[in-house]
């Protein structure tokens, strides 16, 4: 690795002038836990109310040794080591204000103030271990003084954004980042400094206009002690509006958009390609997730194809099949979550001695070691073999090198998902008779369901018309490919490599729905093309298998 990172145009560069992608991971779920990583109801959505229904449970002493070993577990040398293995090369880690500063919250006359050392020291070995593992760290404001969202996930006392109602919970922020940037100026291995997470809802809209200007006093008193890492900013409601970014304010400044379910096209990320060439900055997908497995190829790769930066929410969460790491829940969960349900107005109905035991083995459990590992999720991000790819999610490209067709689909029925391409897509459903997809695709899959059958769209490939898609083999040799298609009538297609040479024809028969060929590969990334020579069919996905036996 090469040293401190820097902003130069639109890329992000080391100290030796190489180009770094981040392609990174959230730390969710440690210093600022919320209440659906843990599979807790409302009433205890964020770290406040976690904390206070422990307490309620198991006692304020039997509280803290959980925190310590919960803390000292969650995240450990072997997860840094794991997600390096994985292939990630950066991770974004939300810190909890409330969490890293000491107790009197005083900013002392030289505009620093305390930490709390036993907490801060974990995020100082933190960042020991990436600097071992070469793996970027972003330092994360996911929860400034009195709020800066107004929701469960800035830890807000009363669902409002109560930094910008209060001028001194803007200084304590101030005071925060100036303290946090002493500390790690000489640290190369911190990528840079994500001032404020998600600020500001459209329901809080009418306090926009202060954002820039906080932005502007966070990176004065940054600059006053570190001049070296970048600035990194988000816009409002849920760091997808940008307006608020009428000027830039640092030299090294890159920013910072989020993207949850919804298309995973070109389009919609429009305006933030535009301010990437308009203010020479890079941009950054700092935060999405949080879906199925055919998203995370869709949107994930739509952003390795735009060269952009990108982090993946989250690393590890209870009782989930969508996250890299899954922590089992302990015997008696359900009886916390019900417990929680309750809150505030009734009293805990589980015995102290059981609540203790759930509260250890549930700290326990949060280990790496502990926890169900979801390869499929990594292999969907990096797009690494054995892969499915829907059929719409082909290389995001010009007309001609991702992807052709003769014919293009009218204005007025261009579909509502990759609109520019004007290729031709449908719904495929067996409920019903393919239609155009003049709809918008549903996307919303959040606990990483499947898409249901009528959600599935195809791509219509006529005679000359052909789709291009990048899949990552590890070892090379021969792979099985599968397709899955509706077809009407019979068809002929070529598949291919970008190899030279390495190509194989497959016939369709009409009302097929499937088709299979092997194609040998070499390591490293690859292009896969199916091309339509006789007849026609809907092409819904393709699948590259493990190493074929015997071909």
């Amino acid at each position: 690795m090469g040293g401190y990172l820097k902003t130069v145009g639109q890329d992000l560069v080391d100290e030796d002038a190489r180009i770094v992608r981040l392609r990174g991971v959230g730390i969710g779920n440690w210093l600022l836990p919320e209440g659906y990583m843990w599979r807790l109801p409302a009433p205890a959505d964020r770290p406040r109310r976690i904390e206070d229904l422990i307490v309620d449970l198991i006692g304020e002493d039997e509280a803290r040794r959980f925190w310590q070993c919960y803390r000292d577990r969650f995240i450990s040398e072997t997860d840094i080591a794991d997600l390096a293995a994985a292939g990630f090369n950066s991770l974004r880690l939300p810190l909890n204000a409330r969490t890293i500063l000491s107790a009197d919250g005083v900013i002392a006359s030289d505009g620093l103030i305390e930490f709390d050392e036993a907490e801060i020291a974990r995020v100082d070995r933190l960042i020991g271990w990436c600097r071992e593992s070469g793996v970027y760290v972003i330092l994360d404001l996911h929860g400034a003084p009195g709020g800066q969202t107004g929701t469960n996930i800035d830890d807000s006392r009363d669902d409002q954004p109560e930094l910008f109602q209060c001028g001194a919970h803007a200084d304590l922020t101030v005071a925060l980042w100036r303290s946090l940037a002493l500390r790690y100026a000489d640290e190369w291995i911190v990528a840079g400094y994500d001032l404020l997470n998600e600020p500001l809802p459209e329901w809080f809209s009418r306090y926009n206009p202060m954002v820039l200007p906080l932005y502007r006093r966070i990176t004065e008193a940054i600059r006053s002690v570190d001049r070296r890492h970048a600035i990194i900013l988000e816009g409002v409601h849920w760091a997808t509006d940008w307006s608020i970014f009428t000027e830039r304010i640092d030299d090294n400044l890159m920013l910072e958009f989020h993207k949850y379910w919804n298309n995973p096209d070109r389009e919609s990320l429009a305006p933030y390609l535009a301010k990437r060439e308009s203010w020479k900055v890079p941009i950054f997908m700092g935060e999405g997730g949080e879906n199925n497995t055919d998203w995370y190829t869709g949107a994930f790769g739509l952003y390795d194809d735009l060269e952009i930066s990108w982090n993946f929410w989250t690393w590890k969460k209870m009782d989930t099949t969508n996250s890299p790491l899954s922590i089992r829940p302990p015997a008696g969960w359900s009886r916390v979550a019900q417990a929680a349900a309750l809150r505030p107005t009734h009293a805990p109905r589980i015995p102290h001695d059981q609540a203790v035991e759930i509260f250890r083995e549930y700290a326990e459990n949060v280990a790496s070691e502990r926890c169900d590992h979801h390869a499929e999720v990594v292999g969907a991000l990096f797009r690494r073999a054995p892969l499915r790819v829907p059929a719409i999610f082909y290389v995001n490209a010009e007309r001609g090198v991702g992807f052709d067709s003769p014919h293009s689909v009218p204005r007025d029925q261009t579909p509502r998902f990759r609109a520019g391409d004007r290729m031709p897509m449908v719904f495929v459903g067996r409920e019903r008779m393919p239609t155009l997809c003049r709809e918008s695709p549903d996307f919303r899959h959040g606990g990483g369901e499947p898409w249901s059958p009528d959600q599935w769209i195809g791509v219509r490939l006529d005679p000359g018309a052909w789709t291009t898609y990048t899949v990552v083999i590890l070892a090379s040799g021969p792979y099985r490919i599968d397709g899955w298609c509706r077809a009407d009538e019979a068809a002929s297609l070529l598949i291919s490599t970008d190899t030279p040479g390495t190509e194989v024809s497959c016939d369709v028969g009409a009302a097929d729905d499937a088709w299979s060929c092997a194609l040998e590969f070499g390591e490293g990334s690859r292009r896969i093309t199916v091309r339509c020579r006789e007849g026609s069919l809907f092409l819904i996905a393709i699948t590259v298998g493990s190493v074929s036996k015997g071909v």
